[in-house]
């Protein structure tokens, strides 16, 4: 029991503080819980997918501690195949919900669907490999990487709502598709600092933690006062 709590914590307070952000219209908790709950769910999918990519991967015949091989394996591999299903989820369960009439709608639900992913994540890892050492430092590293990918996908994911509202799909599209991409890159630079051997990567990995952390924070804050709602004509943040 102490293990499970203290996978779970983490991902539990950080989405907790992301939803009392959410001042204007609060979303259900119903939907919360079935975007927490596929947000767990797609980590079936991305290890399925990961497996398979790794497998393509090892055909080449690329050295697995290479610097090409890491950044293939981090930034399409598992990157890609993470957040896509994120995104898949994320998109599935929302876009065509009436509750979805806030840009910060768009923050939460995919804040919810991230930290869903990374509670499940957080299980596996804690309770059957590291115990509350790992608990420990995913706290303040992985668990937070997942939430950020989420604030961020979701920011641009209410993006292109609000494009698509506007029957503007040219920035639909674009909106889109950075709601996949931003998450992507920091993903896989996030697990390619993690994963290479070297002191200097390491000094980098903390200090790229560090930065996207605090960065993010400030953009969460800014997201959550500026505020707009998507079926309204008003000029969006951006």
């Amino acid at each position: 029991m102490i293990l499970l709590a203290a996978a779970l914590l983490p991902p539990f307070y950080l989405f907790y503080k992301i939803y009392t952000k959410d001042r204007i219209e609060p979303e259900s908790s119903g939907l919360i819980v079935r975007l927490f709950l596929a947000g767990a769910l797609t980590t079936i999918a991305a290890s399925v997918l990961e497996l398979a990519g790794t497998f393509i991967l090892d055909r080449l015949g690329l050295n697995p501690y290479g610097t090409l091989y890491l950044l293939i394996d981090n930034f399409i591999v598992i990157a890609c195949a993470e957040e896509g299903v994120k995104r898949f989820a994320l998109k599935k369960l929302t876009w065509k919900n009436p509750e979805f009439n806030f840009l910060f709608d768009g923050v939460v639900y995919g804040a919810a669907v991230s930290l869903g992913f990374a509670a499940a994540e957080n299980i596996m890892y804690v309770t059957g490999f590291g115990g509350l050492g790992t608990a420990f430092i995913r706290a303040l590293t992985a668990i937070p990487l997942h939430c950020i990918t989420g604030i961020y996908m979701g920011h641009f994911y209410g993006m292109a709502k609000y494009a698509e509202n506007s029957r503007n799909p040219a920035a639909m599209k674009v909106y889109m598709k950075q709601s996949l991409l931003l998450p992507v890159l920091l993903h896989g630079l996030y697990d390619f600092l993690a994963s290479m051997e070297s002191d200097f990567a390491t000094l980098a990995f903390y200090a790229v933690v560090i930065v996207i952390e605090v960065v993010a924070l400030r953009q969460l804050n800014t997201y959550a006062v500026q505020d707009t709602n998507i079926e309204e004509k008003d000029q969006p943040w951006s």
